[in-house]
């Protein structure tokens, strides 16, 4: 089965793009349209329902753009409204959840750290996974003001230094042997992690994991791309492009819209 339709991601900004590279690196001829929605980040510190209102507008406008897929590149925005994305469209969506299982199952210690927003660890589902892990002790950190310095370009600045050895020290005090990325945001910040935490300890994050979900779907339900081409990427932002398109290395065109 062949469908030359569009990938359609969204996140709640740039972040997401982490979950988009993965994507583009496993399926190179689909043709992606990825969705910022900057204006309204972070998702992390709204309520449930603004953030399915906000998922809902953006599921509207990838569909209109002929989405066969929906990818909610937000753990923020999975964890707290994908089960009413699912009820209310008819179109597969792929979530993106924080990679515990992996981690808790991996772990010598049985503890392991997780980095992810307000929402993502308030969220019912959240907490539907860590319970399955009773045997390992998690240490939930909120990365607060992390997602907005990403969001303004400022992943090297001084403050994002701060925040990250208060956050990463209390979990290495904790005697952590594996962080785990709750937000699809943080794979960016990934090399000023490493320069803070021992080399012992294992960082992880969802990003191939939901590459080879996206993937098993639409080969059993919605179809590759028949294209033998590189496919085609489009970008949009409701906020600054420079920034996406800083993300991005400059590589893609960014479209500045409200949507």
């Amino acid at each position: 089965m062949t469908n030359n339709n569009p990938i359609g991601l969204f996140d709640s900004g740039v972040g997401g793009t982490s979950i988009w590279r993965e994507i583009h690196d496993l399926l190179p001829n689909e043709d992606t349209i990825y969705l910022a929605d900057s204006k309204n980040a972070p998702y992390g510190q709204r309520s449930k329902e603004e953030i399915i209102e906000l998922s809902c507008k953006n599921t509207e406008y990838l569909l209109n753009q002929n989405s066969k897929i929906i990818v909610v590149a937000c753990n923020t925005a999975t964890t707290n409204a994908i089960k009413e994305l699912r009820a209310k469209y008819d179109v597969p969506f792929i979530g993106i959840e924080p990679a515990i299982k992996p981690a808790a199952l991996n772990s010598e210690k049985h503890v392991i750290g997780i980095l992810a927003t307000q929402g993502t660890l308030n969220s019912e589902l959240f907490h539907q996974t860590a319970e399955k892990f009773q045997d390992t002790k998690i240490i939930e950190q909120i990365g607060h003001g992390l997602v907005p310095l990403i969001e303004n370009g400022e992943i090297h600045s001084p403050e994002m230094n701060r925040l990250l050895h208060a956050y990463l020290e209390t979990m290495i005090e904790a005697n952590i042997d594996y962080l785990v990325l709750g937000c699809s945001h943080y794979p960016y910040l990934i090399p000023q992690i490493k320069k803070i935490l021992p080399n012992h300890i294992k960082i992880i994050d969802s990003g191939e994991a939901v590459a080879r979900q996206t993937k098993k779907v639409l080969l059993e339900s919605v179809g590759l791309s028949n294209d033998t081409k590189k496919g085609k990427a489009i970008f949009y932002t409701n906020a600054n492009p420079k920034v996406l398109s800083n993300i991005l290395n400059n590589k893609y065109e960014v479209k500045s819209k409200d949507f």
